[in-house]
Formats: C-alpha cells, structure tokens, sequence
C-alpha cells in the first residue's frame, strides 16, 4: 500500500478500448490503493452493508461470483474487500444512469492493499465519472457521512445524454452486435460504422449509406413529393403551394374548408397545423408554417379525416405503424393550462427532454403549435378552463400507439410504393385513415407526407405493447443473412519477429488478390507501400485500417504492453498468430511479474479468434503450445523442428504442421506432406529468420492461400520500406 488511511485512492485509470486481458469488450481498469481498508473487510465496518443497501437497492440484483440474485450482498455480509466492492457501486451507478452494465471484476496484485478493478463501460468519460463518484459514495458509507446520491446521479445522467448513442441509433447497434457485426463510433454523435474495411455500412440514426441524397431532397420538398405520389397513382390530399398568407386563404377557399397548413420543407410535424375552419385561423397557421419552414412557401391542402399513422418502411417492407393520438386536460376550476398539461400529460414517464423519451414533454407557452390551437379555442397558456372542460392540446399527433399488427395489405402497398417513388430506403410514411384495416378507397385515406431520417424511438417504446424490431430490420436490410461485415483479419502477438511475420503475411493475401493492410511496429501499409512511417503496432494505426474502405484484409502486430495499455483494435479476428510469451520482465508498472500472468496478457490473443479461425502457434515453444486449448477453432503449429511433440501429436490427429526438413519448407495435413520450397530459394535475411517464416506460411495457409501463389509470394517479398505517398 502506498498510503497508512483508510482512503480509497485512484492510482491510475486506463480505457481498454478492445478485447484485452480481462473481457472481449471496453473496460476501464483502475489501480486502486486501499490503504489501512485492507484491514477492514465489510462486515468489520460497522452499518457499510445497511447504507449501501438503502443507497443503492438495485444491487440486490449483481449476481457476483456466487452466481445468482443478491450474490454480491452474500459477499458483502460475509466480508469482502473496498476495492471489490467499489466494483459493484461503479456498476450500479452506472445502470441508475441509464447505461446499463454487468461486467466487473476485481484482482490483488504483488503490492499489498493495491488492487486491479475492472469494469464495463459502453463510454469512456461516462466510465470515469462513475468510477469518481462511485469512490466518494463509497467513502461515505464507510465513514457514515451523508451524501446526494441524487445529485450526482443526475449529473452522470445527463453525462449518459450528452456522451452516449442515442436509442434509436443503439438499437441498430445492439441488433448488430446480436449477429456478431463489428461497429465503430465514428464521431461523438451518431455516425456508426457497422463492419469493417470493405465490408463495411454506416448509419446515421435512421440514414445509411444506401439512403440518396437526392430521395432526401425530394422528401424535404413536399410538392414535388406530392407531385410525384400523384403521377404514381398514390391517394393525396389536394392542395397546393402558396406564398402569403391571403394565397394561403384563397387557395384554402377553393379546395373547400376544413384545410391543413404546413411547411413546403420540412419534417417530424413541425409547424402543421390542422382542420381550420376560418380566415383568422388559416392566416395564423400560414404564419407559423413560414416560420417553422423558414420561408414563406408554404402548402395548403385538403383536411383528410381521420387519424394520423406513421408507417416505417425499410428496404420494401412494412416493420412498424403507429397511431396518433390526439392529447386533451380536463379543466377543474383551478389550475391554468400550463398546470393542467403538467399534471395530466407531462407526468407520462414516456415524455420528457431526453433522448430516451419517445414523446416531448409540452409547454404550452413555448410550443408554436400549441400556442395556435389554444387560440383557436379563444385561450391560453394562462387561462383557466371551467371544472369538467375539455380543452384540445394537440390534434392527431404523438404517434405513439402500436398498430401494427392491423394494417391492410393495400395500405402496406401504398406506403411501400411511397417510399420506393421518392426513393428511401428507410422512410416514415405519414397517412390519414379513420381504420388502418381497411382499404385505402374504402375510406378516403391519404398519405400526407413521406419523410427521411424518421424516428425510431416511439416504435421501439409504444405507448402499448412491446416495441418493434427496427433494429433488427435495418441491419437486416443492409446486410444480406449470408454476410457478416466482416474481413480476413490477421492477429500477430509476441515478441520475435512479429513485424516481418506481419509484413509477410500481408504481402501472401496481397498476392491472392486482396486490398491488404498491415499494422506493424514497421509502419502502416497498404498493399506493401509504407504509408506512414513509425511505430504503428498500436490501437489508432489499426482503426484506420478497419475504417478503409478498400481493405478487404488486415494484419496487425501487437504485443503485451499494448494489450495493456490500450487492448486490441480488433474484435475478432480470422488468424491468431502467438510467437512467444516473452518479456513480462518490463511490464511491472501493469503488475505484471511472473510467466502465468504473462499468459493471461498473450492468450487474448487465441480468445479472440472466431470458431472458424485458425490459432498459428509455435510448436518450439512449450507455453506457447499449450494455447491451443483456449482456441475456439483450429490450430497449426510451426515449428522448424519436425519432431517436436507438439507437432507429431497433432500430425498424429489429422492437423495441420509447418515445418522444415532438409532445409525445405513443408505443409502437412496429416499424413499428407506438400513441400513448398527450398529456403535456399528466398533472399538470406529471409533464411536467418525461418522461424519467422514459417510462422506467416502458416497463417497464409490458415486464410486457404494456396501453396503455389505461398511459394510466389515468397519469392518475391521485398522487406525493405518503399517510399510513402
């Protein structure tokens, strides 16, 4: 221990952003320093359990080690440590946040009172501040001081807000990492990239790259959207363009009233107003759709009766349909209208300023629209209704009301074909209908509007029955069931000759015909020209090969420290590549002093590698051997010594060897032996390194490269660094 109180000190704390040494997924890992607390497990603190639990009542929930509901309180009654237990109070605070978490674990290290904490974080500043103010709720429960709970979990909620994926654009992402899909967050906002390299798409909550700017120009322009559902045989109300207010009122004369006013670009509903009946109120409503569109195009059309739908297309299909529903208070004498919408609306926990609320919290002296309907009404936001009276809020909007399950076949069609004529991929199609069961015809149905970038949230949160799939839906519309997002990526980990294993392993899939990256303490290349020079065997250089769109495979060399210090910048990878488990001796400052915990670093490494990869393993190396076990899919072994055990029992199984005899580089698959060519064959700094060598023909030979283009490749690699662009 570095300090003689009873403190829990914060030593350090790293973001792992990719699989390392304690999940496959981001952690933060603090040091912790307990001090005197070492000698104070839980049950020696008087009253700990009864604040924690009083603070904290969803903890009864963390399953710990014991495996089951209210394991960590079992632990924390029995006597566990501070540093374990800040675990959990990190996790919990976390899930009171709105990021709800599970992973955590706690380790000793060689320095007594010093421990490693590690947690789940889906983002990084999120992360730190919980683990700070987990540290002082902690703190305060052992020293029975009061503390805000509240407050501070307010400011980590609106850290979640501010920080995280919105839940539209998260439930895309969590659909999916539900088919094993990389994503990478591209920006601070809400452009994802599901994939990597080639097979890559990107999102941007409800855009994909599929989704045409020029679809979205016209679904911005509602006569030409109009125009073109017309010309197509789809039902619209009619109407037409207007540029004043008196237009607004003579065009409203000749369609007929009751008449609908809105903005000529614009979407989610800004700015429409709804079944005016006279001149004060068309010109009213003319006024604001030009403010809300910010010109003063404005379009008036014929009042379709009925209730507004919103329909979600993606791809040609129907996924989900809500229905509107319009929201009125009911007067009591008493209170204003500003008072009534508070007590009566806005106390929906689906409303409020978040992103995670599917439906606006009102406020009727601020909202233009509601502003209008009250006046209509001969009221505002201060008026006071008489007991028993009914005052309209807001007509026909907040599509929240699942319906899906009741559409007609004519009206899927009709929106489908919408979306198709304007030319979205993913669209909300806006329609009028008194029954979404019935016929079009039947019933003098219109769709009024269709538009881009439509939102999610209030299918995937209805106000009625479990959410909708959407999710799901667009990743299967972007990827075809049989893909994957992913490419052939290639891991090198260990200490020898990793950057000319990685090199010449980029430089045998290069020759099969794939774009090739590689990441390596050499440089970043792109096809065997140097890109930029330097150390680049690290997480940044290797995100910068899987967001290029013209690398169809990837090669990166790591190694302990950088699993340490940052993780993998991979999730998965085709070929895992282990040379040996060398060099703990320089990794104190991660607590790393010994062989097995230098294992536990290196066998990430095979962790990683997906049920039909293939782990690359030196033979020569007995640690490195025993590795195969954890592998998910197969093994080869190299070796240049043919006689090894490791490499006969595994011959002995009908596995996969390379190795050399009489100086000659031979494949087998069992008893089946290919030789591939003479080491005399290839330049003498590649003969000094056989080992090096034999490794990278296994990996070529793990990616199904045949033996005649290895042999190829192998003649004509050229070590030395070409000039950058």
């Amino acid at each position: 221990m570095t300090t003689n109180k009873k403190d829990i000190r914060i030593l350090s704390a790293t973001h792992l952003r990719g699989p390392n040494i304690w999940t496959y997924r981001p952690v933060i890992e603090a040091v912790l320093d307990i001090g005197e607390l070492e000698e104070f497990p839980s049950n020696k603190i008087p009253g700990l359990y009864e604040r924690l639990t009083t603070w904290l009542p969803g903890i009864i929930e963390h399953r710990c080690g014991v495996g089951e509901r209210g394991g960590f309180l079992e632990r924390l009654r029995e006597g566990t440590w501070s540093g374990h237990i800040l675990e959990h109070v990190v996790l919990e605070l976390q899930n009171l946040a709105g990021m709800r978490t599970g992973f955590g674990q706690t380790r000793s290290t060689n320095v007594v009172g010093v421990y490693k904490m590690a947690f789940r974080t889906r983002e990084e500043q999120v992360g730190r501040a919980a683990l700070q103010i987990g540290r002082d709720l902690l703190m305060a429960a052992i020293e029975d001081q009061p503390f805000d709970l509240q407050t501070r979990v307010t400011e980590l909620r609106e850290l979640v807000d501010d920080r995280c994926l919105g839940p539209s654009t998260a439930s895309i992402v969590d659909a999916a990492t539900e088919r094993r899909i990389p994503s990478i967050r591209l920006t601070d906002g809400n452009l994802v990239q599901l994939g990597h390299g080639a097979a890559q798409r990107r999102i941007w909550t409800a855009e994909t790259d599929r989704t045409s700017a020029i679809a979205e120009s016209i679904a911005s322009d509602k006569d030409l959207t109009k125009t073109l559902l017309q010309s197509c045989g789809v039902p619209v109300p009619e109407g037409s363009l207007v540029r004043s207010a008196e237009e607004a009122w003579e065009e409203a004369q000749d369609i007929g009233l009751p008449v609908v006013i809105k903005p000529y670009d614009g979407n989610h509903g800004r700015g429409v107003s709804l079944n005016l009946m006279s001149k004060e109120d068309v010109i009213a409503a003319y006024e604001l759709a030009a403010r809300k569109g910010d010109s003063k195009s404005v379009i008036v059309e014929r009042f379709v009766t009925g209730d507004e739908h919103r329909v979600l297309v993606v791809g040609n299909e129907v996924v989900a349909v809500g229905k509107g529903e319009s929201l009125w208070v009911t007067g009591n004498g008493k209170s204003n209208i500003t008072e009534l919408v508070d007590d009566q609306i806005n106390t929906d926990p689906r409303r409020g300023t978040t992103e995670d609320c599917p439906l606006n919290a009102l406020d009727p002296a601020a909202g233009a629209e509601i502003i209008l309907e009250l006046k209509r009404q001969g009221m505002d936001a201060n008026s006071i209704p008489l007991a028993g009276q009914k005052v309209l809020i807001q007509p026909n909007g907040n599509v929240a009301l699942d319906v899906t399950d009741k559409i007609h076949p004519d009206i899927a069609y009709a929106a489908t074909l919408a979306a198709r004529i304007v030319g979205l991929d993913i669209a909300g199609v806006d329609l009028v209908a008194e029954d979404i069961s019935r016929p079009m015809a039947e019933q003098g149905a219109a769709i009024i509007e269709v538009n881009a970038s439509p939102g999610l949230l209030a299918h995937i949160k209805p106000a009625n029955g479990e959410g909708r799939p959407v999710g799901k839906a667009i990743i299967n519309h972007l990827f075809a069931p049989e893909e994957s997002g992913r490419i052939s990526i290639v891991g090198v980990a260990g200490t020898k000759g990793c950057s000319l294993i990685a090199r010449l392993i980029g430089a045998l899939i290069n020759i099969s015909g794939k774009e090739t990256g590689v990441a390596c303490a050499q440089g970043l290349f792109l096809n065997k020209r140097l890109v930029t020079d330097g150390d680049c065997a690290n997480w940044e250089a290797g995100q910068r090969l899987l967001i290029n769109r013209s690398v169809q495979a990837a090669v990166f060399e790591t190694n302990a420290k950088a699993m340490l210090s940052d993780g993998l910048a991979y999730d998965k990878c085709a070929v895992g590549v282990v040379t040996d488990l060398d060099g703990y001796a320089g990794l104190g400052a991660y607590y790393i002093d010994s062989p097995d915990q230098m294992r536990k670093v290196l066998r990430t490494q095979v962790d990683v590698i997906l049920p039909d990869g293939v782990a690359v393993l030196n033979a020569a190396d007995p640690d490195v051997a025993d590795l195969a076990e954890l592998c998910d899919g197969k093994v080869i072994f190299y070796a240049k010594d043919p006689s090894l055990e490791a490499i006969v029992n595994h011959r002995a199984l009908g596995e996969r060897v390379v190795f050399l005899r009489d100086d000659n580089i031979v494949l087998a698959d069992g008893e089946t032996e290919t030789a591939l060519l003479p080491l005399s064959a290839l330049k003498p700094a590649k003969v000094a390194q056989a080992e090096s060598v034999l490794a990278a023909v296994a990996a070529a030979w793990a990616l199904n490269i045949t033996p005649e283009l290895i042999g190829a490749g192998l003649r004509t690699f050229d070590s030395s660094k070409k000039a950058p662009y």
